[in-house]
């Protein structure tokens, strides 16, 4: 980021750094010098100082170019916004070109996955999307050897953490695995890149940058051979192919021979093997396949062989194969035998109006057919009547309009009329319309024909209607599906509808776009859905529709869950005041009470001129009143330091403390008759960054916890171990531990473990200690004590790092904006 910002420097271009964090390397502090760096604005939070990027300096300065680091960061309470990417996009928002840095593990969608491979938690990320719509991504690459190399060269760390360093996190194995993570990633947003600039250039030739299967799913039984031999194909490319399995939903009827539980048995299929899942609409499969494989830059197409029989491919012609590899072109196109090859049951003709075969062999097989009828009477002469020949002519009438329609069926009608009047009706041998019998003949034939054809064509246009309603309806039941499974986003909806209708674009906008070739649907509240690409018929319309509708629900919700988020913040801290108050009083009713009860009866006792007590009986009572008061006053301190955090209001001191320092004041706080406890490895840890008095409470609290829970005579052990720049401080019982689900239920005020016995306090203890922890930027977790018992860990920073350098990671990644 720093050689980017002197290049455009020297350019002539006005640069400045907003933020650089060089974690006292000096190779990148010297990569300021010569760059002009604004100063930072300084936050205060519980006691501490905070710098973070003064934006409204930046704004006012109004550069051509800033420098903002670590774009992940989460800015200090009292900033204007919560996150570091949102004062960049204020940046962008006010015309300030920006370049930034950003962690691969620190990528919203990757979160889950870093911590997996390195055990790490993440609680710094940045939404994909923000940094999917930099202008420029630039990945910052390294082998793992030779970063551990420039660790050990003292290049990252300082001497004393390079052991630790590279023992833990930077693991040639982890360090492979995120150097993976960040290569896939790249290229999966050049990827997109390059599908845009294909979009916007009307180039729709395949670039065989990366194997892209797709295979085509009909919903029948052969869908899951097609998909394994698909997987196998795409596993098989360097580095592995991407596999995308479409099924097409078209208004022409082959949605009506798709089986649902079959097409979503075939989606789990392909889901669980890697590949996606698609639906497209389209008048012609074949077109439909390779338009979507074209769009999606797709390298090969798998096909299941046809199903049909021999008779169906002789009456329907080329199928939907054969078509595909005719247009494919530069797409390798598969042909994947199956079982139900050739004899399954037919699937639907390529189309529910007559093609083109039948419309030519309507009119040639009304001549040929009923002279061919003529032909084989004329040789059986004498075996049939009248009658009789005249219903075959009268059959073969009808099988001709069934093929060819009506202008076939009325060519058959004058064909057999004549053959029958000249060979069979007497005179034979001549023509004879004088006979009122004849004529009848011929007008009959002709009613009879074009009757028939007449029936076949209208039964075709409601075959047509219904499979359009049924394809229509399959695609709607895959969107709502969708939505159900929870794909209901606003960009997840709009990449399907894009999919579905194999557009090369769609997109929401406030105001209709001046563009006729573009399809626009306005979808409420201001906003118009439109789609580039290809001319959408009436019918595809329909479905489009439905599409803007779920759209507009879906922004509708965005909108809702905006608005109820925003209610919901204002509201929480009102209603978390009410519990708090709530559980006050509870406490308040009791706890407070008892000790107070037992001081007072002690004194009371104490002055009574009735009794005389002895000595040692005026011992035992002075001692209750001071245990009750004591016991008092710890009470009345929790309760005041948890109102503190709560309130944000605990002034802290912090400063380099020792361990032996805070200790033995810790130890003073047990019960009398508590075993003492077992201490380990505390003398050689280096100091922490603390509050003593905060952490010598912290430490007391969980001692006495251990203690309580401990059975009787076993010693709580308490041991300490520094880690890279964090101590470990560890308090360890042997008790009957604590199930994981309650784990989180302990820290929260007024809980005791089975909430039974009022005697042990109001149950701030360990809510308190993770809160005392948590604002000396420590933590507190608990964990199961080997052979039995809970262990609390304590880890805080050591002294001579800030809490800001410590929670930051040192190698960036580079992003411009």
């Amino acid at each position: 980021m720093l050689d980017e910002g002197r290049r455009r420097a020297a350019r002539g271009t006005d640069v400045v750094v907003g933020y650089v964090e060089c974690h006292g390397r000096a190779h990148t502090q010297a990569m300021l010098d010569g760059l002009e760096v604004l100063g930072r604005a300084r936050y205060e939070h519980r006691g501490r100082t905070y710098p973070e990027l003064d934006l409204d300096a930046v704004l006012r300065r109004r550069p051509g170019v800033v420098l903002v680091d670590e774009l992940a960061h989460s800015n200090a309470p009292g900033c204007r916004n919560a996150e570091r990417w949102q004062d960049v996009q204020e940046l962008l928002a006010a015309g300030i070109d920006v370049v930034a840095t950003v962690n691969i593990q620190h990528l919203e969608s990757l979160n889950d996955v870093v911590v997996k491979i390195t055990s790490v938690p993440q609680r710094e990320t940045v939404p994909d999307d923000v940094v999917r719509r930099a202008d420029q991504i630039e990945l910052v690459d390294i082998p793992p050897e030779a970063l551990r190399r420039r660790m050990a060269h003292g290049n990252v760390y300082p001497p004393e953490k390079i052991d630790a360093a590279l023992a833990n996190y930077f693991l040639p194995g982890n360090l492979t695995a995120l150097r993976e993570l960040a290569l896939l990633w790249t290229a999966d947003r050049v990827d997109e890149a390059l599908r845009r600039y294909r979009s916007e250039q009307g180039i729709g030739g395949v670039w065989e940058t990366r194997e892209r299967v797709v295979v085509a799913l009909t919903g029948g039984p052969e869908g899951e051979t097609l998909i394994r031999r698909a997987a196998r194909i795409a596993d098989r490319a360097a580095q592995g192919g991407a596999l995308l399995a479409v099924h097409v939903v078209r208004s022409d009827g082959l949605a009506t021979g798709a089986s649902h539980s079959a097409l979503a048995r075939q989606r789990r299929l392909v889901e669980s093997v890697g590949g996606s899942y698609h639906t497209v609409v389209g008048d012609e499969v074949a077109t439909a396949l390779v338009e979507f494989a074209r769009a999606e830059n797709a390298t090969q197409l798998v096909l299941g062989t046809s199903r049909r029989g021999r008779l169906e491919r002789f009456l329907t012609g080329r199928g939907i194969g054969e078509t595909t590899v005719a247009l494919s072109s530069d797409i390798d196109v598969h042909m994947v035998t199956h079982e139900r090859a050739g004899g399954g049951r037919l699937l639907p003709s390529r189309r529910r109006t007559l093609p083109t075969a039948r419309l030519l062999a309507g009119p040639v097989a009304g001549l040929v057919l009923p002279v061919l009828l003529t032909l084989l009477l004329d040789r059986t002469r004498g075996t049939f009547n009248l009658t009789s020949e005249a219903l075959l002519f009268l059959v073969t009438v009808v099988g001709v309009a069934c093929i060819g329609g009506v202008v076939s069926a009325l060519v058959a009608a004058v064909t057999a009329s004549l053959l029958l009047n000249y060979w069979f009706i007497p005179p034979v041998g001549e023509f004879s319309f004088t006979d009122p019998d004849n004529l009848l003949a011929l007008v009959v034939f002709a009613l009879v024909a074009a009757t028939v054809a007449a029936i076949v064509d209208r039964s075709l246009r409601m075959s047509r209607r219904a499979a359009a309603a049924a394809a229509e309806a399959e695609t709607l039941s895959s969107l709502t599906g969708d939505v159900v499974r929870g794909d209901q986003a606003v960009p997840a909806l709009l990449a399907r509808t894009r999919e579905t209708f194999a557009m090369d674009s769609a997109e929401l906008v406030e105001r209709p776009v001046d563009d006729p070739a573009a399809t626009q649907v306005p979808v409420g509240g201001g906003l118009h859905l439109v789609l580039r690409g290809r001319a959408l018929p009436s019918s595809e319309r329909r479905v489009l529709a439905a599409f803007a509708a779920h759209v507009s629900a879906a922004v509708e919700r965005a909108r809702l869950a905006e608005a109820a988020a925003e209610a919901a913040a204002e509201v929480e801290p009102v209603k978390a005041a009410d519990r708090m108050r709530t559980a006050l009083l509870a406490a308040v009713s009791h706890d407070l009470r008892t000790p107070l009860a037992a001081g007072w009866a002690a004194v009371g006792s104490l002055r009574s001129p009735d009794v005389r007590f002895t000595d040692e009986e005026r011992g035992e009572l002075l001692a209750t009143a001071d245990e009750s008061m004591a016991r008092l006053s710890r009470l009345i301190d929790n309760l005041l330091d948890m109102s503190r955090l709560q309130a944000g209001a605990l002034t802290l001191n912090l400063r380099a403390t020792s361990l032996e320092e805070v200790l033995p004041s810790a130890l003073d706080s047990l019960p009398l008759d508590a075993a003492p406890p077992v201490l380990h490895g505390v003398e050689a840890i280096p100091p922490v960054l603390a509050d003593p008095p905060l952490l010598e409470r912290v430490i007391a609290n969980l001692i006495g916890n251990a203690a309580r829970f401990a059975p009787r005579g076993t010693p709580v052990l308490v041991t300490a171990s520094a880690l890279a720049d964090r101590v470990e401080l560890r308090v360890v019982d042997r008790g009957p531990g604590l199930p994981p689900t309650d784990r989180e239920r302990i820290f929260e005020p007024f809980q005791r473990w089975g909430d039974t016995d009022n005697t042990t306090g109001v149950g701030l203890g360990l809510a308190l200690s993770r809160g005392l922890t948590e604002a000396m930027a420590g933590t507190l977790t608990p964990e199961d004590t080997p052979g039995g018992g809970l262990t609390m860990v304590v880890s805080l920073p050591v002294a001579v790092l800030s809490r800001r350098a410590e929670r930051k990671n040192p190698e960036q990644g580079v992003g411009r904006f």
